[in-house]
């Protein structure tokens, strides 16, 4: 067998029934011995040593040889040192960093049109001509707006003599002074428009000595585009992903099928594809896998070092969905109680309802399957008009939701929560404590499109997120602690609470966030609308909700 298949004992864990669901899992036992193991052997490559410390994502797949003997296999997603060849480790499913292959080859030829057109881009005579240009724009704007001005104040003039010009029958001194302010208006209109043509033929005779460097540029951007595009074309083919049926599919073909078309970078690369590649070219089957995260978190995401994470959606929930085929796989766990869960009306009337919503059911409907509380409603309240969810929690919070009945209630009730005169409070368990007491996190927060619906810090385009917080409570490391949003952002709370720059302390059992599995408290994460409070859209009083945390 390859030296790459790491045998292993079973060290007394009996062999998973089925293969691991891997956008939500706990890690088998077997995945966490042979993830020990790679750490261990991570910490002897002292040539790794920085690159590792900044942050990145390992794997494991755990199989058996045809023989039935047990082992598993190492990956890391992307490259480590410029490589994806190194020894104990998979290789790339496709190596296209080969310095004499086509990709490093291609890649060569549109960094030499780079270097092209920053040549162009720095020409002394083009800088000069677009100097120039600037300037004769500049000059011209400042003629016709002076030459328009003095136009302005002689007609104020003009207008001034005629209103004191004697009204006669006959034609006499007056009507030639007339025909004089007339015939200057006249010349005055004329000589703008020579003006305005002769600053036309300055500034287009400069710009027709510009326009074949210019167009060189855009010529060569055109050719630079064209290159680059086909690259990733040809790149995105050469990955021919297998399955476990003996299938085989390049990615090009996998995500023609998926919204987004086409492949995004670093497809492909990941740890998960990577792996189960291996197996399938060497005759291994695949019993479970792991991946987990080594070194500092990146500034905008969230990772903890040693932390086990499912594998990301945008780039490898397409691929997965078709190297699993042929493995039986266990189910998603998050639908587990897809029958069993149902919210506690806490009050209704009829202009709305106020509920209970348990940990594990979705607010409104989703790809899953499951009942939502928004189906779960209607199909009580049938009376209802218009939407019904005035707002929201994620799908393993619990807690309190106020929901419309009316379309005017619900107009009203979305209102408070846009102009955020909505009053909530949350209890979360948090996995280690803040560094304060009490205080107040602003990061702002923005969609990661590659790994929906995870959220990332994004000073730039994120949008503003702030919470107040209070810590109530501290146990053996665990903190109890009460948390106030003045914003609704996707994930708020979770993100504050886990990055570094907030509270630097993840919620228990956040699956996204945190440290899931690493504690018995972790059977589902620990975060509760306790409190909600807002004006009732038909009284206009004010109402206010209270259900205790179940924890």
């Amino acid at each position: 067998m390859s030296l790459l298949w790491h045998r292993m004992d079973a060290d007394g864990s009996s062999r998973p029934a089925k293969f691991t669901f891997p956008f939500c899992y706990q890690p088998h036992p077997l995945c966490l011995q042979a993830a020990h193991e790679v750490e261990q052997r991570i910490a002897r490559l002292p040539e790794w040593r920085d690159e590792v410390a900044a942050g990145k994502m390992f794997g494991v797949l755990v199989c058996e040889d045809t023989d039935g003997e047990l082992g598993f296999l190492a990956a890391y997603s992307g490259q480590i040192g410029g490589r994806e060849d190194w020894p104990w480790f998979v290789p790339a499913v496709f190596d296209y960093l080969q310095p004499d292959g086509h990709f490093r080859q291609e890649e060569a030829r549109i960094t030499a049109i780079n270097h092209q057109i920053v040549a162009l881009q720095h020409d002394e005579e083009l800088l000069s001509l677009q100097d120039t240009l600037d300037r004769q724009q500049a000059e011209a704007d400042k003629a016709i707006a002076a030459a328009k001005e003095q136009m302005q104040r002689d007609k104020q003039r003009r207008d001034k003599q005629r209103k004191s010009l004697p009204l006669t029958p006959s034609k006499g001194r007056g009507d030639l002074v007339f025909e004089g302010l007339e015939r200057e208006s006249q010349f005055q209109k004329a000589e703008l428009r020579r003006l305005k043509q002769r600053w036309r033929e300055t500034i287009e005779a400069t710009r027709q000595q510009l326009s074949p460097r210019l167009d060189a540029i855009a010529q060569l951007r055109q050719e630079r585009k064209r290159r680059s595009d086909a690259l990733q074309r040809w790149l995105f083919d050469q990955f021919r992903m297998l399955n476990a049926r003996g299938g085989q599919r390049t990615l090009t073909d996998i995500f023609s099928l998926t919204p987004q078309r086409t492949p995004p970078s670093g497809a492909g690369e990941c740890c998960a594809p990577k792996l189960l590649q291996y197996a399938y070219q060497h005759g291994l089957h695949p019993l479970c896998m792991a991946e987990f995260w080594q070194g500092r978190s990146p500034q905008a995401e969230i990772r903890h070092h040693g932390q086990f994470y499912p594998a990301c959606r945008g780039k490898c929930k397409p691929i997965l969905e078709y190297m699993l085929q042929g493995l039986d796989v266990d189910p998603d766990p998050r639908l587990a109680h897809h029958n069993t869960l149902t919210p506690t009306v806490i009050y209704a009337d009829e202009a709305l309802v106020v509920v209970n919503k348990p940990a594990g059911m979705t607010s409104v409907p989703g790809l899953t399957g499951q009942e939502s509380v928004e189906e779960w409603l209607l199909s009580r309240y049938p009376q209802a008009e218009g939407p019904v969810m005035v707002h929201r929690l994620d799908q393993d919070t619990s807690g309190l939701l106020v929901c419309a009945l009316t379309l005017a209630a619900y107009h009203h009730l979305q209102r408070q929560f846009l102009q955020r005169t909505t009053v909530k409070r949350y209890v979360a368990l948090l996995d280690g404590v803040p560094p304060q007491r009490h205080g107040t996190v602003s990061l702002p927060l923005r969609p990661d499109p590659l790994d929906r619906p995870r959220q990332v810090v994004d000073p730039l385009h994120g949008k503003p997120a702030v919470t107040d917080y209070d810590v109530l409570d501290i146990v053996n490391g665990i903190t109890r602690i009460s948390l106030m949003p003045h914003t609704g952002r996707t994930h708020q709370l979770r993100v504050h609470c886990a990055h570094a720059e907030g509270l630097a302390a993840p919620i228990v059992g956040d699956p996204l966030y945190g440290h899931a599995g690493d504690t018995s408290l972790s059977s589902r994460m620990y975060l509760h609308a306790e409190s909600l409070a807002f004006i009732h859209p038909v009284t206009l009083k004010p109402l206010s909700f209270t259900c205790p945390a179940p924890f």
